[in-house]
């Protein structure tokens, strides 16, 4: 036997009790007189006021507490272990307090009831009262409106003003599967205290998932979860590996839906069409690509050696810069053209389908020649994406004495922003170390790190910037006095050139 009690000790905040539950099985006779002697105790104790039974809908100065528990609104527990989604299996009845007013004043006292309605999917907050047609009854929010001294003073004052009793009643209210979220459907569903799959990445109108093993049993009914609860999706994937071949797609399998997979997704003010499933595409880095973009100033030059279908080319070519894109995926390739052509910055990319060490190696390297050629004054700010965060520190090698004849003045040597993930305990010092050994110096004074995401437990996906010293670029190098430094000063000179970006881990996702 359970107990509910109200606490209000001295006048102060309102507590919930429960007291310890009592079998009492030898004799039913016993229980009229356990509850006597019990409510007795209770009754000499200050603050203390015992809650009974009322009928299905009546008036009630305090609202039985069990509805306040956290189960109030999970679907029935018969769900548990539903693998073929059965709508009509998520019927439930649930008793919660309601306020009775005059059909009149509805609208101007919801304006002051926002905080105390019930607000549930698909589920109106002010319905008919069936005993009189003259009025109407407003559902509250349970956890929030237990008795009528649950109502703010504010609220207080409305309904004083308006002549509305805070007198509290309650209705069985009839839920539904469209009055329950996602969260709650899966949680129900799937094995109690397993992980439940609530967020996905939304790629137009495609929910794109990454089910774990103990939900893919569940699979079908997680996917057409998503599809019922969020408007505008239509199908559901599921990634069925990782992004592990040259191409930088992965293999999926439509988990509910339409099998349609070519989309349409703005990002950062610009629109971007694919074929998502021979592509690749994060809206998890919208927030990166805009932060690069935000680096460059007009008249510079990027060199994307990685692109995909546009995100950094795009947005960088809207800011009047050179822009030189590459993707060795046919598809990528494809869609890149398409969309500098939708976004009408086709004049201002070069576009390329190439291997990244091949792209570096001919058209950078080309450009390279000129650019770095020019006088001081016509030299651009030269930037270089690398956004293949499996595998582009091993292309950072292409670098090395790419360039013949005399070094450059170091401000001018092109900026690196390399992309690589990392499961170290220091994953900063990490890329540096495994960057810099590919390029055969240190890194440790010349560079940042940025925190791009958390990709998973224990893994990082990270941007390390950098100048590419004039050692590394140039081979055959000949001293003099305009454009060689001894290796001390040089490597004081490319600190100081990094002073204002004094290595920072900050996640901005």
């Amino acid at each position: 036997m359970v107990l509910w009690i109200l606490w209000r000790p001295f006048g102060f905040s309102r507590r919930l009790l429960k007291l310890e539950r009592h079998s009492i099985t030898e004799s039913k006779s016993l229980i009229p007189l356990a509850w006597t002697s019990l409510t007795q105790t209770l009754s000499e104790s200050p603050g203390i006021f015992l809650l009974g039974q009322r009928k299905r809908f009546s008036t009630m100065p305090e609202i039985e507490t069990h509805e306040r528990d956290s189960e109030l609104f999970s679907p029935p527990s018969d769900v548990r272990g539903m693998t073929k989604l059965d709508r009509t299996a998520f019927k439930k009845t649930v008793n919660i307090p309601v306020l009775k007013v005059r059909k009149e004043i509805v609208s101007r006292l919801m304006r002051s009831l926002r905080r105390a309605a019930l607000q549930r999917p698909g589920i109106k907050r002010v319905i008919e009262d069936p005993e009189d047609k003259e009025s109407r009854l407003i559902l509250l929010d349970p956890y929030k409106i237990f008795t009528h001294d649950s109502f703010e003073k504010a609220e207080l004052s409305v309904l004083e003003q308006l002549n509305v009793s805070p007198q509290i009643s309650k209705y069985n209210l009839e839920l539904t599967y469209e009055n329950f979220k996602s969260e709650e459907i899966l949680r129900a569903v799937l094995p109690e205290g397993q992980d439940v799959t609530s967020g996905f990445s939304r790629v137009g109108h495609i929910a794109h998932l990454n089910l774990r093993d103990h939900q893919l049993p569940f699979k079908q009914l997680i996917g057409q979860v998503m599809i019922d609860k969020n408007p505008g999706i239509t199908s559901a994937v599921n990634k069925i590996n990782n992004i592990d071949n040259m191409y930088r797609n992965f293999h999926m399998e439509v988990l509910s839906g339409e099998q349609n997979m070519m989309t349409k997704v703005r990002e950062n003010k610009y629109t971007y069409e694919f074929d998502f499933s021979k592509v690749y595409w994060n809206p998890r880095l919208s927030t990166e690509h805009s932060r690069i973009t935000e680096l460059l100033k007009a008249g510079d030059v990027l060199f994307d050696v990685f692109a995909g279908v546009g995100p950094f080319a795009i947005p960088v070519a809207k800011k009047n810069c050179t822009v030189f894109a590459n993707d060795l995926n046919p598809e990528s390739h494809k869609w890149l053209l398409h969309n500098c052509k939708l976004n009408k910055v086709d004049q201002k990319v070069k576009i390329f389908n190439l291997d990244g060490k091949d792209f570096l190696q001919g058209p950078v390297k080309e450009e390279l020649i000129q650019l770095l050629s020019l006088s001081k004054e016509r030299k651009p700010s030269v930037h270089i994406v690398m956004n293949l965060p499996a595998k582009a520190i091993e292309f950072l090698s292409a670098f090395k004495w790419l360039l013949d004849g005399q070094p450059c003045s170091n401000e001018f040597l092109p900026i690196v922003h390399c992309y690589s993930f990392s499961k170290d305990a220091n994953p900063a010092k990490d890329v540096r170390q495994r960057a810099g050994a590919v390029l055969g110096i240190s890194l440790e004074a010349c560079s940042s790190v940025h925190l791009v995401r958390n990709v998973a437990p224990n893994k990082e996906m990270l941007c390390i910037t950098f100048q590419i010293p004039a050692a590394v670029l140039y081979k055959n190098q000949t001293k003099n006095p305009e454009n060689h430094e001894d290796p001390p000063l040089k490597r004081q000179r490319t600190a100081e050139a990094f002073s204002d970006e004094k290595t920072q881990i900050a996640s901005n996702t």
